[in-house]
């Protein structure tokens, strides 16, 4: 067989297939957690991958107030949020984050995985975090991927 009759394979757009993952964060490591959950929304789990198309699938990230981060992260790790205004910087340790938008610690981390622009914002759209053990996408019948 000649090498040169191989062909690769690019995705297009409406013939991917996407399905659900449901991934328990309990006792799961933020940062570890989210390179995984980032690898499957890209996609680069399917023989289809392609980088300049969304090929992922949904992931539900459920209990993400019970994930957790290694050392001293939980006192020292620092979430900033700057209005733009001169003395408009605020800084939230992990801790209090936790306590305030449990979901945002996890969907920050995978946000910073993924591809900036428009190709990593649509990628972002499929994850859905929540911090209850519950959630509201039953009817896609998604399958439980155990970390």
């Amino acid at each position: 067989m000649d090498v040169n009759s191989f062909k690769t394979i690019s995705a297009k757009p409406a013939e991917v297939e996407r399905a659900w993952y449901v991934i328990d964060a309990e006792n799961q490591i933020v940062g570890r957690l989210a390179s995984q959950v980032a690898t499957i929304l890209r996609g680069k789990h399917k023989p289809s991958f392609t980088p300049h198309v969304d090929t992922g699938d949904f992931v539900i990230v459920v209990n993400a107030d019970k994930a957790r981060f290694s050392g001293n992260k939980e006192e020292d790790k620092l979430y900033y949020s700057y209005s733009g205004y001169p003395g408009g910087l605020k800084t939230r340790t992990a801790k209090v984050m936790r306590q305030r938008r449990p979901e945002y610690i996890v969907r920050h981390a995978v946000k910073g995985m993924l591809p900036k622009g428009p190709l990593g914002r649509q990628m972002l759209k499929k994850l859905k975090v929540y911090a209850a053990p519950t959630h509201p996408h039953e009817a896609q019948q998604p399958q439980v991927l155990e970390l």
